[in-house]
């Protein structure tokens, strides 16, 4: 099954590779979600659920349109705690609970610019063969125990048969969500269809769940993960006014 096409970004603000990541997902009741959204938002469900994804990754080639990218800020570590929502134009889209950055730099550009919850933490994306350690320990602003460690096994890819309509839900996302200065803002990512592959959790040790708000997910996770892809973010645009 092919997820659905990618927009055009013809004026990206933003290029850059997100690698070596994990999708981690659990179902949650949608009243739980709808509580946490900004007017204007509604949680997208699947099979009845909503749905919260907590994905490790490796931001690589971070850089702004003709520039280079500057190595020691344009790659780190990062771990998004996200949902999936509509706008009243029924398109569908990623809002963030909380984004770990290993780059403060990174993190005060993000906080300020797109008043999007980023923290700084300490964090590492570790591939030896076949298996990816992710490590996270939150250092600012807030509680500085929060943490993800997570140990994957990667399988064999995902054919096309074997991806399904919910995978693609979980994953094939084009469109972020933000509230700058009061007023619901999207930006939309361009980006080739995820290479998916079966993964394996051998070790989960998380509270950033929690840490955005939500109770403690409750069985065991769905997983997919992926090589990475390259990607193009275009500008935020507010959707209640000029």
């Amino acid at each position: 099954m092919k997820a659905p096409p990618s927009p055009r970004v013809t004026r990206p603000v933003m290029y850059h590779r997100w690698n070596w990541i994990t999708f981690i997902h659990w179902r949650y009741p949608p009243s739980v979600l709808q509580s946490m959204l900004p007017s204007g938002l509604v949680v997208e469900t699947f099979d009845g659920s909503a749905w919260v994804g907590l994905t490790p990754f490796l931001m690589q080639g971070l850089r702004a349109p003709a520039l280079p990218a500057v190595p020691w800020l344009s790659e780190f570590p990062e771990t998004n705690v996200r949902t999936y929502v509509r706008d009243q134009q029924g398109r569908g889209g990623i809002w963030f609970l909380s984004l770990d950055a290993a780059r403060l730099p990174a993190v005060l550009a993000a906080r300020s610019g797109y008043w999007l919850p980023y923290f700084w933490s300490d964090m590492s994306v570790q591939l030896i063969d076949k298996q990816v350690a992710y490590r996270c320990q939150r250092r600012w602003p807030g509680p500085r125990r929060l943490r993800c460690d997570a140990d994957v096994r990667l399988g064999p890819p995902l054919d096309e048969t074997a991806r399904d309509e919910l995978a693609h839900f979980l994953t094939a996302r084009y469109r972020l969500f933000t509230v700058i200065a009061g007023r619901l803002a999207t930006a939309e990512v361009e980006h080739p269809e995820w290479p998916l592959r079966r993964a394996e959790l051998l070790r989960l040790e998380q509270d950033l769940l929690t840490g955005a708000g939500l109770v403690a997910p409750d069985g065991d996770p769905l997983l997919h993960a992926s090589s990475g892809v390259p990607v193009r973010v275009g500008m935020w645009h507010r959707l209640d006014g000029p």
